[in-house]
């Protein structure tokens, strides 16, 4: 929790915007944070500002009082080249916060990506870029990249990975 604390507060805003995928207002941003609306609205705003003087492809987009970090208009048509045509933006997030996680507990992605998310595992389970285990002691399950993934997106797996899969 220290690290997190020297992170800058646009930087852990940034954080929560990429890793929600979806509009989240400036209070349920400072409650998450535990900062005052006002020192949440300021950071966004230097946020923003940041994101438009950088020449950039992602922007700060804000629509009454709710924020997101999305593509910059004119950049959706190379990313639809090079992302797998069957997967949406918001499922590609999930996959990716389970990609930069290694490991990581259903609930855990969950409680990141909002209840969507379960429908976002239901679907990269069904087309094999992530394998679910059950958790031994828990009620949850234990999601990691499967050899598909790998492949697709030409990512070797963590020698950590394959070991965790053999001990399970």
């Amino acid at each position: 929790m220290n690290e997190t604390r020297q992170i800058s507060l646009p930087a852990r805003i940034e954080a929560i915007l990429y890793l929600k995928g979806r509009p989240t207002s400036s209070k349920e941003m400072a409650d998450l944070l535990d900062k005052d609306i006002n020192e949440v609205e300021n950071a966004l705003w230097e946020l923003k500002a940041g994101y438009a003087q950088r020449d950039t492809a992602l922007e700060i987009n804000e629509s009454k009082n709710y924020y997101s970090l999305e593509l910059r208009q004119g950049l959706g048509e190379l990313v639809q080249d090079l992302l797998p045509a069957d997967l949406s933006i918001a499922t590609l997030r999930t996959l990716a916060t389970v990609a930069l996680k290694k490991k990581i507990l259903q609930s855990e992605l969950v409680d990141l990506r909002g209840s969507g998310a379960y429908d976002h595992i239901k679907e990269l389970v069904e087309k094999n870029f992530v394998e679910r285990r059950r958790q031994k002691d828990g009620r949850s399950f234990w999601l990691t990249l499967s050899e598909k993934f790998h492949q697709t997106f030409s990512v070797l797996p963590e020698p950590d990975q394959t070991e965790d899969k053999n001990a399970a």
